[in-house]
């Protein structure tokens, strides 16, 4: 099956003459694509060019999951994180993962299946799938524009549990569909078609065709894409190396092009910016960059490594980093985005960072064969400026554990729990000496223009009693050395009382005298996730 572009076609050419279209399995068949510009989104193709038009345009980047759809990988190549996540669905030789189509490009779909809402029914035989006939049945949904994003989490959610032989509490429900916004059905009866698709006659995904389409595929060569994009009036390029060398030597070449990773980020330069990102060489199929290795003295995460497994990696090592897990972002932006993604984009407000910065995380450097690593802290210069040099690329993060004995945490301040762009999020490790601070980091986002560490706050308490006077007078220390700006999300000055209340909370859960317990300072540690455990 060939579906041709709608705009004048131009070959998809490499330098050296090679050329091949996208190539990926779509209802039922391989689907080739050529001559659309290599920016062009998965959704736009889907409704402009496949007619697939039960995938739905809402916001346009990423926050409202009208447009979810499910990628499918070979479980082999797409798990080479050595930690999948607990909602990495992983079934028949695939490995399913939601996103959103309106901000995912059309080349990185190359090598892999695209699952939308038009599948399901095939899937079940011509009749409604246990997900669309629960969502009718317990009238989970009302203008309807949001359903079919709502309806491929739930597949995702449903087959995860059908291969596992497990069912969802309601809460894990409604942490799998914490990136799907209904304006109008209200989400209890969502959450109750969620628990009634269990309850009715089986309908499982037939992997088999897809896997043996997808070991086909496989034979390809690395996809290197050109064509015109009549935007900017150029040819422009996407290049996916498929090995770290071979990716090296491209990125060295070719400093000047983009890495693309998730394009959680450079979809909105498109989408809503208008910005031309140029050529662009994509990391998402070198399997040595998506790798997570766990080590006795801490975790090593690959710069392509999704942001939902780095986390669960993180998250299954710290637990104190569950929270701000769940709350980064939606499930299918960590299913695409990637915490080297994350880093390397440098924004002050990025809830990364802090965490990393205070577990004192050494970033990776690679420019051609040469790797050299400094501590994040030290990476940033100023705003969306870092210490990379002309043909380098993040590698990976190397993330200690904490000494034996040290307690870590991390608070996100936002105006929404879930899905939202933190204020102020502060990351807190400390080790005391009988009630003496032994060690101590303090960490902040959305106070200046980098990430970076309270040095004149921590100065005032290491080496001292750890005792709310002391903790005070570092509060004091704080509104020195930070001159956080006012916007919308919260002004200057909350901003400021907001940190340093945070060590004030710091002192009261951690101290050595009777310190608080999870459940008189967080709402969170109540919720039924925090009672069964890490999410499932």
């Amino acid at each position: 099956m060939t579906i041709a572009a709608s705009c004048p076609a131009s070959p998809a050419r490499t330098d050296n003459g090679a050329s091949r279209p996208i190539r990926f399995f779509h209802r039922g068949a391989v689907v080739e694509v050529a001559g659309l510009p290599p920016t062009t989104t998965v959704l736009r193709w889907l409704r402009e060019h496949a007619r697939a038009t039960g995938t739905k345009e809402g916001c346009n980047e990423g926050d409202c999951g009208a447009c979810t759809v499910v990628v499918a990988e070979l479980a082999d190549r797409a798990e080479a994180t050595g930690t999948p996540s607990a909602r990495a669905t992983v079934v028949g030789g695939l490995s399913l993962r939601p996103v959103n189509a309106c901000v995912r490009y059309l080349p990185t779909l190359d090598g892999k299946a695209l699952l939308t809402v038009e599948d399901l029914r095939a899937i079940a035989g011509g009749e409604l799938h246990p997900v669309q006939q629960a969502l009718v049945e317990c009238h989970g949904s009302q203008c309807g524009f949001c359903t079919p994003g709502i309806a491929m989490t739930m597949t995702s959610t449903y087959e995860r549990h059908c291969e596992a032989g497990t069912q969802p509490t309601r809460q894990e429900l409604a942490d799998d569909l914490a990136g799907n916004l209904c304006r109008c059905t209200g989400y209890r009866p969502i959450l109750d078609a969620g628990r009634r698709m269990f309850e009715l006659p089986p309908q499982r995904l037939a992997t088999a065709p897809i896997v043996e389409a997808l070991s086909r595929l496989a034979a390809d060569p690395p996809l290197s894409y050109a064509a015109l994009d009549p935007a900017v009036g150029e040819l422009r390029r996407f290049d996916a190396p498929r090995t770290l060398a071979d990716f090296a030597a491209l990125r060295a070449q070719k400093p000047q092009a983009r890495v693309l990773a998730g394009a959680t980020d450079i979809g909105l330069w498109t989408n809503k910016g208008f910005r031309d990102p140029g050529d662009l060489i994509y990391l998402g199929d070198v399997a040595a960059l998506r790798r997570i290795e766990q080590h006795e003295s801490g975790i090593v995460i690959g710069a392509g490594a999704p942001l939902e497994d780095s986390w669960a990696a993180l998250a299954a090592r710290m637990p104190a980093l569950t929270e701000v897990w769940m709350r980064f972002a939606s499930p299918p932006v960590r299913h695409a985005g990637t915490m080297g993604g994350n880093v390397a984009n440098g924004s002050p407000i990025g809830d990364s960072a802090p965490a990393l910065i205070a577990l004192g995380a050494d970033i990776v450097l690679r420019h051609g064969s040469r790797e050299r690593s400094m501590p994040l802290e030290d990476f940033y210069v100023d705003y969306m400026k870092n210490r990379m040099e002309s043909g380098e690329f993040v590698r990976a993060l190397r993330v200690p554990l904490p000494p034996a004995g040290a307690q870590l945490r991390c608070y996100k301040i936002a105006k929404r729990h879930d899905c939202d762009i933190s204020a102020v999020c502060a990351a807190f490790a400390i080790e005391l000496d009988g009630n003496t601070v032994r060690t101590l980091r303090l960490a902040y986002g959305g106070m200046a223009a980098i990430v970076k560490r309270a040095k004149a706050a921590e100065a005032a308490l290491l080496g001292k009693p750890f005792t709310e006077a002391n903790v005070r007078a570092a509060m004091a220390a704080l509104a020195g050395e930070f001159t956080p700006l006012s916007d919308m999300r919260a002004s200057a000055g909350y901003r400021m009382k907001v940190a340093q209340r945070l060590l004030l909370r710091l002192w009261h859960e951690t101290r050595a005298d009777a310190p608080l317990a999870a459940n008189q300072t967080s709402v969170w540690s109540v919720l039924p996730r925090a009672q069964a455990g890490a999410p499932a």
